[in-house]
Formats: structure tokens, C-alpha cells, sequence
């Protein structure tokens, strides 16, 4: 990991000349474009769900908070994508900066373990503050919303066979719903720091196989929309408060890209499709917003 942070520390001083990266107004430009399918016209307004991962730490580290994007969003409910307190996920520091700021939403809150999370043994802190189990699934208006841990080595593996592969399948199979949303932490795609895995892809498979349409993850400190593999729409919301990293290496399906705006993701779910908008903190001007339909 110590290559990963020389990599920071140098990135961040070139990457607004690399080559690679889209500039501002490339992106901001990208951001106005909306997919062509799908309609909101004639439809139920939905419910709002709002997601960012990479949230909260300590006074000694300089952060963003982000809660009151949250609050201005009037939220049914929140998802945090990950790594929601730094540096290790301790109960104390929950109590003492998370519980303070994004807290006041945990009632509607539904949360997944990053890999700081499991800095302590057994994510302990994340499960003592939560109580929720290691995945588990939800309703939330006419769509069902499914939490998985991301962290493989730690879980018994992601793979064929797993336990929480064996989990998902039998989710799947119980709630044949018409729009369907699952939410983990380490991107399957990332144009970001740390970059795509490979390792999550018999997870995305399990879910493209039941007509599944969005996945949530976070992990990089940027936000990324993809379009979407094997009809699955992934965005990559690590815009949380904790830092931003650069974008390193645009991954081919990339859409939308930023690596300079902390910010949470706007979801309205409609009943047969969604609406989505990137909403920034104040001192950025970038945007990204769209609709689409549920397969």
C-alpha cells in the first residue's frame, strides 16, 4: 500500500496536465449529456434514496462534511457505500464524528463495511454501532435493495459457493422485483486510484443474471457513472467527505468522470425506472443528472 500512497501525493500534482484525465469543461460537458432511453413523463414520483461512501474522520484529519447535502435531499433513505468512518472504524469515533453529522440520518440509513471498517477485528466498531448483519437486503419503495460486504477475505469469499454468494441467489429468487439495486464498497469498476476488480465480477453476473440495474460503490474518492455491462448501471460515489483521489486511467465505459467535488448521489426510484443527479457541494459547479428505465 505504501506505492498507492507516493502514487497519491504525485498524481495529485500532475493530474491537471495528464493526458488521460477529461478537463473541467470536458466533464462538466459529459455531465449535460442524458441517456436517451427511458421517461419520466406519467410516472410516479418515487422515493428519494441518497448514497455516498468515504464519509467521516477524526478532528486531526482535514474533511468535508457533506451531511447537510444529505438533509437538503429530504431522503426516504441513505445509503453509505463504505469506509463511513476513518481511520479504522472504531465505535468511538462513530459515536464521537459520524454519529454527529451524517448520524442524525441514521434511522434511514443502510450500510455496508469498507476496508477501514475492518482496520478493527471483525469490522467490530461498524457492527457494534450498526447491528445490522454482514449483508442483508431491503424494500425501499417498489424497488428491492440489496447490501453486500466487499471485503472477501474477510467473509468466507465472494465467489462461487460462498456463503454470501449463496445468500444473493436465494435473495434474488425471494424478491423477483421489477427494479433492483444492490450497494457494496470496492467498485467493480473504478477509473480511480485504486481501479477496477475483477474479483467482484461473478457477484455482478449473480445480479445481471436476474435483470438487476444498479450497483453502488464507492472506495475511490471520486464520482463515476458507467454505462451500463450486462444491463447493470454502475456509479462510484467515494465523494463522501474524506479526500478525493485523481483519476488515474479511464476505464473503457466510463461516462462521466470527476475527481474535484465532493458530493452525494441523488436517486429517485420510480417504480419502473430511476432518475439520478450527482449533487455537489457548493464550491463546485460540476453536474451530472439523467434517467433511465428498469429492465
Amino acid at each position: 500500500m505504501k506505492w498507492r500512497v507516493a502514487l497519491v501525493a504525485a498524481l495529485v500534482v500532475l493530474s491537471a496536465c495528464s493526458s488521460e484525465k477529461p478537463s473541467t469543461q470536458q466533464t462538466t460537458q459529459k455531465a449535460t449529456q442524458k441517456p436517451t432511453t427511458g421517461t419520466t413523463s406519467g410516472e410516479s414520483a418515487g422515493v428519494t434514496v441518497v448514497a455516498a461512501g468515504d464519509i467521516a474522520c477524526p478532528q486531526s484529519l482535514a474533511c468535508t462534511d457533506t451531511s447537510a447535502l444529505v438533509e437538503a435531499q429530504h431522503p426516504t433513505a441513505v445509503l453509505a457505500l463504505g469506509d463511513i468512518q476513518y481511520e479504522r472504524g472504531e465505535l468511538q469515533d462513530f459515536l464521537a464524528v459520524y454519529d454527529k453529522s451524517w448520524g442524525r440520518f441514521k434511522k434511514i440509513t443502510h450500510p455496508t463495511p469498507g476496508n477501514h471498517e475492518y482496520s478493527t477485528t471483525g469490522a467490530g466498531g461498524y457492527f457494534a454501532y450498526w447491528k445490522v448483519k454482514p449483508w442483508y437486503s431491503i424494500d425501499v419503495g417498489a424497488w428491492h435493495i440489496i447490501s453486500l460486504n466487499s471485503n472477501c477475505r474477510s467473509i468466507g469469499g465472494c465467489g462461487p459457493g460462498s456463503p454470501m454468494e449463496r445468500w444473493l441467489r436465494a435473495d434474488l429468487a425471494a424478491h423477483p422485483a421489477k427494479c433492483t439495486l444492490a450497494f457494496w464498497h470496492h467498485p467493480r469498476w473504478s477509473s480511480g486510484l485504486h481501479g477496477s476488480d475483477a474479483g467482484y465480477d461473478h457477484l455482478w453476473s449473480v445480479l445481471a443474471d436476474s435483470a438487476a440495474d444498479v450497483v453502488l460503490s464507492g472506495h475511490d474518492h471520486h464520482y463515476e457513472r458507467f454505462a451500463p455491462d450486462r444491463g447493470i448501471r454502475q456509479f462510484v460515489a467515494g465523494t463522501g467527505g474524506r479526500s478525493l483521489y485523481p483519476v488515474v486511467n479511464r476505464e473503457q465505459g466510463s461516462e462521466v468522470v470527476n475527481d474535484s467535488a465532493y458530493g452525494v448521489l441523488d436517486l429517485t426510484l420510480r417504480p419502473s425506472g430511476y432518475d439520478w443527479e450527482f449533487v455537489p457541494a457548493a464550491a463546485s459547479k460540476f453536474r451530472d443528472s439523467g434517467h433511465t428505465e428498469c429492465r
